[in-house]
């Protein structure tokens, strides 16, 4: 079994291997969060233009199907009711826009799951996390003063 850098596990690693191994894992971090910026932007977006395109298409079924429906079920009304050829309009028009009204409904609930993606605020708020984290960092204390250290190799090879 060995460490991710390929040294065995237990062994001693170098500081300069330490630091290495330490600022590859910093640069993965940051483009792990920045795919993961990318990916919630995108999602939310795509929300975006799904209610773009429901209030599209529910201004588009009110302006172009009114003409052709209104006379259609206005027509259709007054065949099987014999009521007056008003009435028939007035309801042909109810129709169309209760239609209306349930695609803008439906481009209302998109726009507010857009509203409420805050991917970029999250990942912006765990990057500040990860840095207060990181700037509060400090070494282990060592036991012996290297200075200490040294002058107890020094001694012992005079």
């Amino acid at each position: 079994m060995s460490a991710p850098d390929g040294s065995p596990v237990g062994a001693e690693r170098s500081i300069g291997r330490l630091v290495a191994s330490a600022t590859t894992e910093m640069s993965a971090l940051v483009h792990d969060e920045i795919a993961l910026a990318k990916a919630q932007l995108k999602r939310d977006v795509k929300r975006g233009a799904v209610s773009g395109g429901a209030f599209a298409a529910a201004g588009a079924v009110l302006i172009f199907s009114l003409p052709m429906l209104s006379f259609a079920l206005a027509y259709g009304i007054r065949t099987w009711t014999d009521w007056n050829l008003a009435i028939c309009f007035v309801l042909s028009f109810a129709a169309n826009v209760l239609v209306a009204a349930v695609l803008a409904l439906i481009g209302v609930v998109f726009a507010k799951k857009a509203k409420k993606g805050k991917g970029p605020q999250k990942v912006a708020a765990s990057v500040k996390e990860t840095a207060g984290v990181l700037q509060n960092a400090k070494p282990h204390p060592r036991t012996a003063p290297v200075e200490d250290a040294l002058e107890a190799v020094a001694r012992s090879s005079s």
